[in-house]
């Protein structure tokens, strides 16, 4: 399964973009990682999805997690055969209403408020923790 992360707007902040580039490294001993920056929603019409794709947009309203939960959904996600699973990261403003739409499942990471920034690093570190729960390895604990 491939991961794509769609992310609204530049990470600017160099620590963020090497914590960011840290956890995408460690996810790619798992699955496939792609990395999309849009300059904005307008750029999301152009992207090319597999039609057997599953759109999921961070979202404070969305579903909540533990880790655990999320490791067994997206183990879910994986061992269904979903062959590109598409992670959509809004900026400060959030998301346009075709950005939202696009999504079938929206997923919170906290009822906290947090930067955007920060919730890029947030989802990839729990993907990397996910699939590290999956393999058993000691990371998570």
């Amino acid at each position: 399964m491939k991961i794509h992360l769609v992310m609204l707007g530049k990470t600017r902040i160099p620590e963020i973009r090497t914590l960011l580039g840290d956890y995408i490294s460690r996810i790619e001993h798992y699955a496939e990682v792609q990395v999309t920056e849009l300059r904005d929603a307008a750029a999301w019409r152009k992207q090319k999805l597999d039609s057997h794709s599953a759109v999921v947009a961070l979202d404070a309203a969305g579903k909540q997690f533990t880790s655990q939960q999320f490791a067994k959904w997206l183990g879910a996600q994986r061992d269904s055969g979903l062959r590109e699973l598409v992670i959509l990261c809004g900026d400060a403003d959030g998301f346009p209403v075709e950005l939202r739409t696009a999504a079938k499942t929206k997923i919170s990471l906290s009822t906290l408020t947090m930067p955007h920034e920060l919730a890029r690093v947030l989802i990839t570190e729990q993907i990397y923790r996910a699939f590290a729960i999956l393999a058993g390895h000691p990371y998570p604990k």
